[in-house]
């Protein structure tokens, strides 16, 4: 048959993979299923072209990683596993798991990929964790928990097969987590729980003491502030040696205090200038590791019956501070309350700290309860001033 000689469809056609300008004539009135195309009027290198930029097209949609640059603290999902959950804190779910087979501690934050948060909370929730490793993966020090590594955003999280405390409980569809190692030993706060009625040894508690301020004076060292000191963010290892963690509101010192304000913390442990919403520094952390001794020492929470709102206004109006037991060495009292001096500006550093800690007795005791008496302490004496 005389292609060229046939009947033209009206409708000149042209091909979906790219055959521009090449006219595909038909025969008589036959269906376009049934045209027949001359194979010297396509351009099958342009089509192989197309075809070639559809597929990676195709490809890159169904990849569910962006290509971007490794940083320095990224971990290869294939060696993390989460086995089980250990706690639940206000910036996300702390399990234990493996790394490479590694013991370690992941907290696991939501991306903001759920349509339910905001896209300031979806950002702030970002921020925070880009906050957390930016200042934890450069910090080595025996006081402070060990940074192993983290992922940002990712959708390949090996879900827990059976949660002990929650069967109902699952990872968000993004997620980004931190993994540092794991600390036998729980928090501080589980500890000085466990030890309410009996409460610790002098020796004990100047030890932890000793832990907290060096690892404090450490990351003051850095310009560091780390915002959140508390007996909840303090892990133990098997030894009862104490290490800081959780860095999610931690940031670099700024060069003006007034760039610094707003209230970062928990209620209890928050400075006057912070509840204030007055500039600060890193001095609030002095504060805070003052009432952090206070507790040590009385295996106790500070201001147990006081709401938060009266908590706030009597610590900033009133100079309210923890009531300090009368068995309490005197060499103690003077830590704690030059500690958590209203004036920020009184406060010693966090390495004169550790000098006056240093020079503690604990040789002849001085723990408030003798290990043979009943619980319940007399030294309490009604309130007195800071």
């Amino acid at each position: 048959m005389d292609f060229e000689g046939g009947r033209t469809p009206k409708k000149e056609m042209e091909g979906e993979g790219g055959v521009t300008g090449s006219k595909m004539k038909g025969a008589g009135n036959q269906s376009s299923k049934d045209m027949i195309f001359r194979a010297d009027r396509i351009d099958l290198k342009n089509l192989d072209a197309q075809l070639e930029k559809h597929l990676s097209r195709v490809w890159s949609r169904n990849t569910s990683e962006p290509k971007r640059p490794k940083e320095e603290w990224e971990i290869e999902l294939a060696k993390l596993n989460l086995r089980y959950i250990v706690a639940h804190g206000a910036y996300g779910t702390v399990y234990r798991g493996t790394y490479d087979t590694q013991d370690v501690a992941v907290k696991v934050l939501d991306w903001g990929d759920d349509g339910v948060a905001t896209a300031a909370e979806t950002s702030a929730l970002r921020a925070s964790f880009r906050q957390e490793v930016a200042v934890w993966h450069k910090l080595d020090h025996p006081n402070v928990t060990k940074f192993v590594g983290a992922s940002m955003g990712t959708s390949n999280l090996k879900i827990p097969s059976k949660n002990p405390t929650d069967n109902q409980e699952t990872l968000p569809s993004r997620a980004c987590c931190v993994i540092v190692e794991f600390l036998t030993g729980g928090t501080l706060k589980q500890y000085l729980i466990k030890n309410r009625r009996k409460k610790l040894a002098y020796k004990i508690v100047v030890q932890l003491a000793l832990d907290l301020s060096r690892g404090l004076s450490y990351l003051h060292s850095k310009k560091i502030v780390h915002r959140d000191v508390k007996s909840e963010n303090m892990l133990l290892d098997g030894n009862r040696n104490l290490k800081i963690a959780d860095f999610g509101v931690a940031r670099v010192e700024a060069m003006n205090p007034s760039d610094m304000t707003g209230e970062t913390g928990t209620l209890g442990y928050m400075a006057p200038e912070v509840l204030d919403g007055k500039p600060y520094n890193r001095t609030c952390d002095v504060y805070s590791f003052g009432i952090c001794l206070w507790e040590i020492y009385c295996c106790d929470m500070p201001y147990p019956d006081l709401s938060f709102a009266d908590v706030s206004s009597a610590v900033v109006r009133q100079n309210l501070r923890p009531e300090i037991p009368r068995c309490c060495p005197s060499a103690l009292v003077n830590i704690m309350r030059k500690c958590w001096d209203g004036n920020p500006s009184k406060r010693p550093e966090m390495e004169e700290v550790v000098r006056m800690l240093e020079a503690l007795d604990t040789s002849k005791g001085g723990g408030m309860i003798p290990e043979d008496q009943s619980s319940g302490c007399f030294c309490f004496a009604p309130a007195r001033g800071p």
